[in-house]
């Protein structure tokens, strides 16, 4: 059975979609982009702020969910410039050191609010 989750520590849905759903067995984030919980957009921000806002966002929304980084078995990262990989990348490999999961990362044509980042995730729940 689908459940939503939501969670304070991250920014509201700002459309029709979830913060997450679950089927009490996976965990399927939308895509969180660095926008603070409290609203402040960091779309002028370095690529590794924005980055760790938007990790920051999923890791709570997992938490949410009853699931943590290392439960995490795909990201996908989604650049509004491919250039911004090695930034992003660095900033990222801090939240998956051991068994990273897998990853897509693509250069999109346009991001939500006009920021460089987004990045969703499927997890395993507790």
């Amino acid at each position: 059975m689908k459940e939503t989750v939501h969670t304070d520590a991250a920014p509201a849905a700002v459309g029709a979609y979830s913060q997450a759903t679950t089927n009490g067995d996976l965990v399927f984030t939308a895509g969180q982009i660095p926008l603070t919980p409290d609203g402040d957009l960091l779309d002028d921000a370095s690529i590794a702020e924005q980055t760790e806002q938007a990790l920051d966002n999923l890791v709570a929304v997992l938490d949410e969910a009853g699931a943590d980084p290392a439960d995490v078995l795909k990201t996908t990262v989604f650049l509004a410039d491919i250039d911004d990989f090695d930034e992003m990348n660095e900033t990222y490999a801090g939240y998956f050191e051991e068994s990273p999961p897998a990853r897509s990362a693509v250069q999109a044509g346009a991001l939500p609010k006009g920021v460089g980042v987004e990045i969703e995730a499927v997890a395993v729940a507790e």
